[in-house]
Formats: C-alpha cells, structure tokens, sequence
C-alpha cells in the first residue's frame, strides 16, 4: 500500500488509468459518491463549491462506491451522464470503486488509515440504525458522501461524516484554511 495519496493507481471515469499526481500542490475534497441515495442532492453543493474555489486550487473529486444499499448500480458512462445531466458536475469523477470490505480500493485504504476519526458524528449515525441498517463500524467509511480533506502537500487533514454538506462552516472553513498555506 502507497504512503501518498497521489501515487495510487486509479481509473478515470472514461476508464484511463492515471494516479491523483496531476493534483499535487492542490488542496483536495476526495467524495465516495452514489447517484441513488438519499444524500445524492449533495452533488449541487459540492458543484457549487467547486465552482466558488477552483481558481484558488480546490479539487473535489468524486469517487463512485456501490458499498451501501447498492445506491451506485450504473455502469461509470451511466454514472457520468446522471452526474452531467442532473446536477452539471463539472469536477472530476472517476471509475467506481469500492470504499469499505474485503474489496477497498487501496485510496480508501491510504484516507482512512490516515485519518481514522471523521468529523460530525451526529444524529445521522442514530437514524441508519432506526432504519434497520447496521453503519460500518469506525473506522470504516460510513456512508456515501463521507469527505476526506487533503492538503497541499497530500495529507490527510480532515474527514467529515455523510451528513456534512459541502457548504457546512466546518468544510469550508478547514478548506479555506488548508486554501491558505
């Protein structure tokens, strides 16, 4: 397993291999991401956000996972187009990968190794459990939409629960901050 973020392999959304090198010196918002899912909405403000932080070297970059409920069932092409045609993601996606099991993509391995904790354990933990579902335990990726934080130099500075949105003051605030150095 890699110690760096930017040195694990993975696929383009188009199915290119290609590793995250390309963002080094970027401050990074990696997003487990589900086209079916209650959380799906979050796509607008991540999108937004996206838009409001590019030019001062922002990436978000959303990684498709089928893990939970099976709320990512398309192909990457069927991903890609719900992704363009419901909420006009313009940041960069990349082919479907697992984030939790026997089956996690070595990326998912490298985030939550490095930041095991995530920010905002809160009553949306309690609500998967009314609903019958059984979370994974910590440290395990929660959900779709649960958010690592990496900085410039590729560190893994945050992890934020499903429920955060992208325009919660705790994202943007850490984001504008790791913006900043």
């Amino acid at each position: 397993m890699s110690n760096s973020v930017y040195d694990i392999p993975v696929k383009t959304i188009s199915g290119e291999e290609a590793t995250l090198n390309q963002y080094q010196g970027k401050v990074l918002l990696i997003v487990n991401v589900a086209s079916k899912c209650g959380l799906t909405p979050q796509y607008e403000g991540l999108e937004k956000l996206y838009q409001a932080q590019k030019e001062q070297g922002l990436e978000i970059l959303g990684f498709p996972a089928n893990n939970f409920l099976e709320q990512e069932p398309g192909t990457d092409n069927e991903i890609q187009q719900f992704c363009s045609l419901s909420y006009d993601v313009h940041f960069p996606l990349f082919s479907k990968i697992s984030v939790a099991g026997e089956n996690k993509h070595p990326l998912y391995q490298t985030l939550i190794s490095a930041q095991p904790e995530r920010i905002g354990e809160g009553p949306w933990w309690k609500d998967l459990v009314e609903y019958g579902l059984t979370p994974n335990p910590k440290p395990e990726v929660l959900w779709n939409f649960e958010k690592f934080l990496i900085n410039k130099k590729g560190e893994v500075v945050a992890r934020f629960a499903p429920d955060i949105t992208a325009d919660d003051s705790r994202i943007v605030d850490a984001i504008q901050a790791e913006l900043a150095k």
